[in-house]
């Protein structure tokens, strides 16, 4: 008896211990799932195991810990009753690494402007310091569970998101943007270009166009700069942090924020889920019979292995929304005002596009604030009076008043868009009638994406939420940006990449309050939304529109298929209007089946996004690919021996200056050799300066506008073309230039007239002498 009553404790609490550690593990297992899932990937796509270790540590220890630690001392008790907001670990995790991207990038342009850049370490070193030393703020160290946990399934929902993230990008993008010579020759065109940045902010500061001597780099270069401290911290090579591991925790980390604004905004996990989703896999239809990419931007956020600022500048401003969402509702301290004001001023460099956006959202808030308060609304002012210091400081010192190759010209991009479709060549201009039915396509289309947004007219009273109001006045800005803008790049299209994450938490809370009110089954849903899917599917294969139209065939089939959608829309809702008025609620399932027919093109747009479709893109296929039979041999090993044998401050003379394939016209987007070697050359290649862009008009082919300094570039490539001592010196005199790059299939043979210190397939490296040969 006795020793019965002394075990049972002890048997119990090994079975409560037990199913403690088996709760542990529980908890932990989606997130080892993502990790381990995302390591295999890398692994098989070339990144060694030294660069997935320490890439990892320091992702943890220099970005994500202080990160966490900051925030929890300054975002931790955000509610009005001092009770914390409901932080997964997960997406505490995620907002601590953005807050540490957000400090890392000032941090580093400090220590690079030094000339000591591994002293970026010194701001996680100090918040280590900080928060050990400070009694008040040690007990940050430990976390304590903020409110209701979340559901299981949730934990599962991110981590599956990341696993797709990984499984599309290692399809998509790993595949066709290699790490080996001459596989990356043919990577995307704009890669290079991103390399060449990275290579920039690596060693000087201010940075400058790598590819233009003297020209000033008046772009988004925040995430270079991130990139750079990344190299320098871990030794890791700046093409494998570029093509492989730099993108993929901003993807996992955006993600998150986006599901928790959704939660914040609508107080649902299933609606948070349904803006996670929708921001990745929901996209305007794609009706026609062929594989076209002409309806663009439809908002992918995975496409940010091609675009690392507006990747980056999405995370940060997925922060700032998630923080002034809990400001503009009366919640949080000082403390969120600081962490509001750092992510703002990461956002001004990181994708400035984001700005004029939360301006115009800010301005409606306020307005509606004033008028149902009656009193002034002292948190939005503050808040635009942040934006516009912001948006003035990188209008005037970021992007010295530049503007980017932007122009007002309305419905540009719709017209674009109609040259291509109609396929009657560049110079054709689309009627009155035909912008008119254009515009009516892009309409269509986004109303049928964002459908769910209309079930907020149930309710009347959540459209006047300040977090709603601010969303809905960002995102009008965003799609009048989109409509009055034109660009060379059509990068208008990115206000609306900018606002499709809020338009699909608009949607997911629509549709909440719609299936609130009306309770319809899983099954109705379901088959409202499998009706949606097979409607799409019918509309593209009965209508069987083939595009480019080309001359002869009749204009009105672009807007055949669209047409059948808004019909098909119209009997939705008036099919939903009907059964309402006989108390069977039915307009959960008409928005279910309207929005549906959106996402069988998301699948489309990702085929196409990274592609090698030459009709991707209408702005001169700027995402495709270059001709992978025409890329030298040799360019790696060349550009690899000149960063090992020059200095950082060292200028290099190229012949390369054209896409190869392309040299007549020249399209000027050939950036290899300032990418491979980190240095700066004194003409490559010239399309994305700021000077080219802000001489191009409408059209023209920003890509193939000439040189603006002939002068330079007759010089440059005349020495190449007749190649003596005298030349390459005047060269040295002149410019200050020290090597030569030569591409030989371009040029003669340089013979005596300089130093050949390597040579690799077809590329040569040539010192030029101090002096003349006597």
């Amino acid at each position: 008896m006795v020793r019965t009553i002394a075990a049972g404790p002890s048997i119990g609490g090994g079975r409560r211990a037990g199913r403690h550690r088996r709760s542990r593990l529980a908890r932990w297992a989606p997130a080892a799932l993502a990790l381990v899932f995302a390591a295999a990937v890398l692994g098989l796509n070339g990144v060694s195991i030294r660069d997935l270790a320490v890439f990892g540590l320091y992702l943890a220890l220099a970005l994500a810990l202080p990160g966490v630690l900051l925030v929890r001392a300054l975002y931790g008790a955000v509610r009005g009753d001092g009770k914390d907001a409901g932080r997964t670990a997960g997406e505490e995790l995620a907002l601590g690494v953005t807050l540490g991207y957000a400090i890392e990038v000032p941090a580093y342009i400090a220590a690079r402007a030094a000339g000591h850049p591994l002293l970026v370490l010194l701001w996680p070193a100090a918040v280590y310091a900080a928060f050990l030393a400070v009694p008040r703020l040690r007990r940050h160290w430990r976390r304590v569970p903020p409110g209701p946990a979340a559901p299981r399934w949730w934990s599962w929902f991110l981590a599956l998101v990341v696993v797709y993230l990984t499984w599309w990008s290692a399809t998509s993008f790993f595949d066709a943007n290699a790490l080996t010579w001459p596989r990356a020759g043919a990577s995307l065109f704009d890669m290079p270009y991103h390399l060449g940045l990275v290579g920039e902010l690596k060693h000087h500061m201010p940075p400058e166009e790598p590819t233009v001597a003297g020209e000033p780099l008046l772009y988004h270069w925040f995430v270079y700069a991130h990139l750079a401290s990344s190299s320098w911290v871990t030794g890791i090579e700046p093409m494998v942090l570029l093509f492989r591991l730099a993108v993929l925790p901003m993807l996992a980390a955006f993600a998150a924020l986006i599901g928790m604004i959704g939660h914040r905004v609508t107080g649902s996990r299933v609606a948070a889920a349904l803006a996670v989703a929708g921001t990745l896999f929901v996209s305007m239809p794609r009706l026609y019979a062929n594989t076209d990419g002409l309806l663009l931007w439809n908002g992918l956020q995975p496409s940010g292995w091609g675009s690392p600022s507006q990747m980056f500048g999405a995370l940060l401003f997925a922060a700032v929304v998630l923080v002034l969402a809990d400001l503009l509702e009366g919640r949080g301290g000082r403390g969120a005002w600081v962490l509001l004001a750092v992510l703002l001023i990461a956002v001004m460099g990181a994708k400035a596009t984001h700005l004029p956006l939360l301006f115009a959202g800010l301005v409606v808030v306020g307005a509606v604030r004033a008028v149902r308060d009656r009193r002034p609304p002292w948190a939005v002012l503050a808040t635009l009076g942040m934006t516009v210091a912001c948006l003035a400081f990188a209008q005037v010192v970021l992007y010295g008043g530049g503007r980017q190759g932007v122009i007002v010209a309305p419905l540009s991009f719709v017209r674009t868009t109609w040259v291509k479709l109609a396929g009657l060549g560049d110079a054709a201009q689309p009627s009155p009638a035909s912008l008119a039915g254009m515009t009516a396509v892009y309409l269509i289309c986004w109303a049928v994406t964002w459908c769910g947004i209309a079930g907020l007219l149930r309710r009347p009273r959540l459209l006047l939420g300040p977090p709603v109001v601010l969303m809905l006045g960002m995102c009008a800005a965003g799609v009048g940006a989109v409509l009055l803008l034109g660009s060379t790049y059509l990068n208008e299209g990115y206000f609306l990449q900018a606002i499709y994450p809020y338009l699909a938490i608009l949607s997911a809370y629509g549709f909440l309050v719609v299936t609130k009110g009306e309770r319809p089954s899983r099954w109705a849903v379901a088959g409202a939304v499998a009706s949606g899917l097979v409607v799409a599917h019918l509309i593209r294969v009965l209508s069987g529109v083939v595009v480019p139209l080309g001359p002869g065939r009749a204009e009105a089939a672009l807007y055949l298929p669209f047409a059948v959608v808004f019909a098909v829309a119209i009997l939705a809702a008036a099919a939903a209007f009907a059964l309402r008025r006989r108390r069977v609620r039915a307009w959960s399932l008409a928005l279910s089946m309207v929005a549906a027919m959106g996402v069988p093109a998301s699948w489309q747009a990702r085929a196409l996004a990274l592609g090698d479709d030459p009709g991707a893109d209408p702005a001169a296929a700027r995402v495709v690919h270059p001709d992978r039979e025409k890329v030298p041999r040799g360019a790696l090993a060349a550009g690899r021996w000149l960063r090992a044998h020059s200095r950082p401050e060292d200028l290099v003379a190229t012949n390369a200056h054209c896409v190869w394939g392309r040299e007549d016209p020249c399209d000027s987007r050939h950036f290899w050799v300032t990418a491979l070697s980190e240095r700066r050359a004194l003409v490559e290649g010239w399309a994305y300066t700021l000077t080219n862009m802000d001489r191009w008009r409408p059209g023209q082919s920003v890509l193939r506008l000439p040189f603006w300094d002939s002068e330079r570039l007759r010089l440059n490539d005349a020495a190449f073309r007749r190649p003596s001592a005298a030349a390459f010196q005047y060269l040295r005199d002149r410019f200050g230039v020290r090597w030569l790059v030569v591409e030989e299939r371009r040029s003669p043979p340089i013979g005596d007239a300089a130093n050949l210190r390597f040579r690799s397939g077809d590329y040569a490296v040539y010192r030029i002498p101090a002096k003349l040969p006597r």
